[in-house]
């Protein structure tokens, strides 16, 4: 839910709903308070409109007695003569908290309050609605003028306590009143949990995990299941949080490697380093005493420095390639002419080792690719040399091949060398590792080898992997994309 939606719906649980449970607690609880009032005092049609005017309320108050006398004064005039018969019309208006004055001839005949001074002077008729204050009490009047039987002049009063009434109409106002703080503070409690849990809670994770990366403490998630905004800035952290982490373990890993490269290449250097050392000292000393042995002591002492040289060479080019500032410069390149001459130059160079070398090119003649001449020769190279390297004691046979895909050449370069571990073939790629632990330096080389051909093709936009079986030889393989005439290379 947006969070614009979520505002919209807490301003109605804060206002428009407290409201409209306001109003039916009034039309409910107000009319049932209001029925039971009028019970209290006679009035069979008590509705809310004596919340607005509660004093039209006074005018019905005891009409059922009222009616009785307005009878017996028509039909049995004598009864009113009766004392007793007045202490029951005033004992049932009692039941609703107001009594009768009787006057007779002017004078009071009968007086229903138990207060002698609750005196009201005589008003002439009848009369429906009246207020007075005797003394500090207000009070409400209803006068009926009649004539007793014998035919003098009579009046009946009947006075209701306003407070009476007013104090029970006030108690019903508190009570609705109560009901009505009741539901706002019912509402608001539910919308400010709800904007709590959808809106301060998220806020309070992210606080928490900002307050962790400060710290450097990356392991941890921020989960949420909101699908608002701050559900979509949690999102955002958990995914920002999740790349720094990568990020930061990529450069410890790289730091890694980097620090074993450099202890990697300390070997590599110190190996040859101290083989010079020693065949100088050797041509110091006099070791070499003989033409024969001076030449062998120069010529390995040539062997040492190239092989330094090469390392040198190699960290060279994969510092630039790891910088990304190594420039290509590609071009057109015939697949059947290119690697003719790639397989005449390794021919050459394995028949010089003693080793068997095939050549088998399966595509079309006029297939042309894209690529750098010089970086992928060393591609080759890289491979064929690694192969080399682990031929091991036996007859070594290297086979390169070509292959034709629908949009691709595939080079396969085989050997029969001891073969891979299938824990170590996914890391044959990394920068400086080999499977031989122990780093035997009679096979130098810097451990580059493979790390430089994979990131050179993919800077060609291709793909390398290898396939192995220890014991049995390794095959290196890459593709690269044929050249279209459309003029698209990816």
């Amino acid at each position: 839910m947006k969070l614009g939606t979520r505002m919209k719906i807490t301003y109605a649980m804060v206002f428009i709903v407290p409201l409209l449970l306001i109003g039916i607690s009034f039309w409910g609880i107000g009319r049932l308070e209001l029925q039971q009032l009028g019970g209290r005092y006679g009035v069979a049609d008590a509705n809310l409109s004596i919340t607005s005017d509660p004093f039209s309320m006074f005018n019905n108050i005891g009409n059922t007695v009222i009616s009785q006398l307005q009878t017996t004064i028509q039909e049995k005039p004598a009864a009113l003569d009766d004392v007793s018969y007045l202490e029951d019309i005033n004992s049932q208006l009692g039941t609703y908290s107001s009594f009768i004055i009787v006057r007779r001839q002017g004078e009071i005949y009968f007086n229903g309050s138990d207060d002698d001074d609750v005196v009201i002077e005589d008003t002439d008729g009848y009369q429906p609605a009246g207020n007075y204050i005797i003394g500090d009490t207000p009070y409400h009047l209803r006068q009926i003028d009649f004539n007793f039987a014998n035919g003098d002049e009579g009046s009946i009063q009947i006075l209701t306590p306003v407070t009476m009434v007013v104090d029970q109409l006030r108690n019903i106002y508190t009570r609705l009143l109560v009901i009505s703080v009741i539901i706002l503070f019912v509402a608001s409690s539910i919308a400010i949990f709800w904007l709590y849990q959808s809106i301060v809670q998220p806020l309070g994770k992210l606080k928490v995990a900002a307050e962790n990366i400060k710290d450097g403490n990356l392991d941890f998630n921020v989960v949420t299941e909101a699908e608002d905004e701050i559900g979509e800035l949690c999102t955002a952290f958990e995914e920002m949080r999740s790349k720094l982490k990568e990020q930061i373990d990529i450069n410890m890993q790289y730091e890694k490697e980097n620090k074993e490269l450099i202890s990697n290449i300390s070997h590599d250097l110190k190996t040859p380093i101290t083989a010079i050392k020693g065949y100088v000292e050797g041509i110091r000393d006099g070791v070499a005493d003989t033409p024969e042995k001076m030449d062998k002591y120069i010529r390995t002492i040539y062997n040492k420095a190239t092989d330094m040289d090469k390392l040198i060479d190699e960290l060279f080019l994969y510092s630039k390639l790891d910088s990304n500032s190594l420039n290509y410069s590609f071009a057109k390149i015939n697949v059947n002419d290119y690697f003719e001459d790639c397989a005449d130059e390794i021919s050459l160079d394995l028949e010089s080792r003693n080793i068997i070398f095939s050549y088998h090119n399966y595509v079309d003649k006029d297939t042309i690719i894209i690529a750098d001449p010089e970086q992928l020769k060393r591609v080759i190279n890289n491979i064929v040399g690694n192969s080399v390297k682990y031929t091991g004691n036996k007859q070594g046979v290297i086979s390169l091949r070509i292959k034709d895909e629908p949009e691709f050449i595939q080079v396969e370069i085989e050997d029969n060398g001891k073969g891979i571990a299938k824990n170590e073939l996914p890391r044959i790629f990394e920068r400086s590792y080999r499977t031989d632990a122990s780093r035997n330096s009679s096979q130098g080389g810097s451990g580059l080898g493979l790390s430089i051909a994979k990131k050179i093709i993919e800077e060609h936009g291709g793909k390398i992997w290898a396939r192995s079986t220890e014991g049995m030889g390794t095959t290196l393989c890459f593709v690269l994309r044929k050249y279209r005439e459309s003029g698209i290379y990816e």
